[in-house]
């Protein structure tokens, strides 16, 4: 056995405390990710934007993620996860507090600014929360037990969409005509109601976040073992290229990329696609239907962790990807109820996708295991590039052809578990 295999043979005991508190972060950005998907609706409406403009908001969001990993990494080699952890947490916070000025101003870029800080924030977090829960335990049980953390984070998708219904959409909707046939004074007063919606909800929520990273601050964290001793190259510079030659790692930073962008443009435009498909939708139902997607993300994870106790991750992640890919393909070629329900059906089998391509990937890395996290979490990148490209799709033929993006991402998903993981 190699001195990297004998360090990630010996898992860090935790205690009890400690593991809550990370475990509350899936949940935390959980909230976050998914009130993106209520602010392209919110923002299309208070600022009268594209389907292009709109997805903006991920690009915004997913592009803090894709410049923010290796740096978190870096200050992780020097001040630990703990020390990640927090920083993230406060520019999470900050984030969320600029969300005040923004609605103030009324202006969209100030708003892209702010979720950019936060997706920050959540990129410090993702670099060490998902690495920390595999080494708390048994390496074969990695990916089991990173799904079951993750199985917190969606618990806080609902809870950010719950949020966005509630409190951010007014349920008053204006078409382009009623808007001009409105008194100027009249029509900007109803801009400024809904791009101020947003001001409550995110300050409440960056006074959460504080207050974690206080308790956190003050909370003693146990050190993974893996992480003291080096087997391998300790320069970043070495790392990159020890990385580049194992060709799983390299397939998972690739099918993490295409995921996200399947899972952010699904959820991004799923209340697009039940408003346009669906004559009739109103913003409130559809963003029901969206909660009922991440309720069956929710169980869809829970079940996914249950079946891993006997099946390979990497055959189950290949199944379900196979499903998606032609309950996508249905969405595409049947748009209106039945390819609401084949989008809504996804969810539950992409839940197991991020955390086990993730756990995958990162197997055996020993001390390059923060550098080889860091730029998975840089391919939620996919995110930001993919969720445009279908709102262009969607401008040109139509939101159901949009769906054809997640299709073929569900298919390098399929790639990656039948070809590109160790036998």
């Amino acid at each position: 056995m190699s001195a990297v295999d004998m360090t990630e043979a010996r898992p860090v005991r935790t205690a009890l405390f400690p593991l809550v508190l990370v475990i509350s972060l899936f949940f935390l950005w959980g909230i976050a990710n998914n009130l993106n998907d209520i602010l392209i609706r919110q923002f299309k409406k208070a600022f009268e934007l594209t389907d292009f403009q709109s997805g903006l908001v991920q690009s915004a969001f997913y592009l803090g993620y894709f410049f923010l990993a290796v740096p978190a990494a870096l200050f992780m080699r020097r001040y630990g996860y703990k020390g990640g952890i927090v920083l993230g947490l406060l520019l999470y916070g900050a984030g969320c507090f600029l969300f005040y000025p923004a609605a103030q101003v009324r202006m969209y870029p100030v708003f892209l600014l702010a979720l950019f800080v936060i997706a920050s924030g959540l990129s410090f977090l993702e670099t060490a929360a998902n690495p920390f829960v595999t080494v708390l335990g048994a390496p074969e049980t990695a990916a089991r037990r990173l799904n079951l953390a993750q199985s917190f984070n969606p618990l806080g998708s609902i809870t950010g969409v719950f949020i966005g219904r509630m409190f951010i959409f007014s349920g008053i909707e204006r078409t382009p005509e009623q808007l001009a046939a409105m008194p100027e004074a009249a029509r900007n007063a109803y801009f400024a109601t809904e791009s101020s919606a947003v001001q409550t909800p995110y300050l409440i929520i960056g006074v959460v976040v504080f207050l974690l990273a206080l308790v956190i601050g003050v909370t003693r964290f146990p050190t993974p073992v893996s992480e003291e001793s080096g087997a391998s190259d300790p320069h970043p510079r070495g790392q990159i290229r020890e990385l580049a030659g194992r060709k799983q790692y390299v397939l998972a930073v690739v099918a993490q990329f295409f995921y996200v962008g399947a899972q952010v443009g699904i959820w991004s435009y799923l209340i697009r696609y039940a408003q346009g498909t669906v004559p009739g939708t109103r913003e409130t139902t559809a963003a029901d239907y969206l909660i009922v997607s991440l309720i069956a993300f929710t169980v869809g994870r829970f079940a996914g962790t249950a079946l891993m106790r006997y099946l390979e991750p990497k055959r189950v992640l290949a199944t379900y990807a196979l499903i998606n890919t032609v309950l996508a393909a249905v969405a595409v070629l049947a748009p209106g109820l039945i390819g609401l329900c084949a989008l809504i059906a996804t969810s539950f089998f992409m839940s197991v996708m991020f955390p086990t391509i993730f756990a995958v990937g990162i197997r055996g890395l020993g001390p390059s295991r923060k550098l080889g996290s860091s730029v998975l979490v840089m391919a939620i990148i996919g995110g930001a590039l993919l969720t445009p490209a279908m709102g262009a799709i969607s401008g040109y033929g139509g939101i159901n052809y949009a769906m054809a993006v997640p299709c073929f991402c569900f298919m390098v998903v399929l790639y990656f578990a039948t070809f590109g993981t160790e036998r």
